[in-house]
């Protein structure tokens, strides 16, 4: 039981880590970039024995196209990571929208057209 307890809080650490490392790269190597510069990183995920990371993205506009765009510089982002990192194995990475606050502007939106 701690083994498992042990091996998800390593899972977190090195998802968080590689959030970090990813957002620091889109935000230098691909500033110049108009899709990829209004993207932020807002979470991540460990999965696969920590082989792969869902990263979690929050765009304003164009989320087709900009999941697209992340879609096309994956490998190119994954490369500069393994520079950065420090571990044996790099992880595969994955890039999906989070629609947390589309819902939340949508419950807000609903709330308040509710007639008392």
């Amino acid at each position: 039981m701690i083994k498992k307890q042990i091996n998800s809080n390593r899972g977190e650490k090195i998802a968080s880590k590689v959030q970090t490392l990813v957002a620091e790269i889109l935000q230098h190597d691909f500033s110049d970039d108009k899709l990829i510069s209004g993207v932020s990183i807002v979470g991540a995920e460990s999965h696969g024995g920590m082989q792969f990371v869902k990263l979690f993205f929050y765009a304003r506009e164009n989320v087709s196209e900009t999941q697209k765009r992340l879609d096309e510089i994956t490998k190119m982002v994954r490369f500069e990571l393994a520079k950065k990192i420090d571990q044996k194995y790099v992880p595969e990475i994955r890039f999906v929208y989070d629609d947390t606050l589309d819902r939340a502007d949508r419950i807000e939106e609903l709330l308040n057209n509710i007639e008392l």
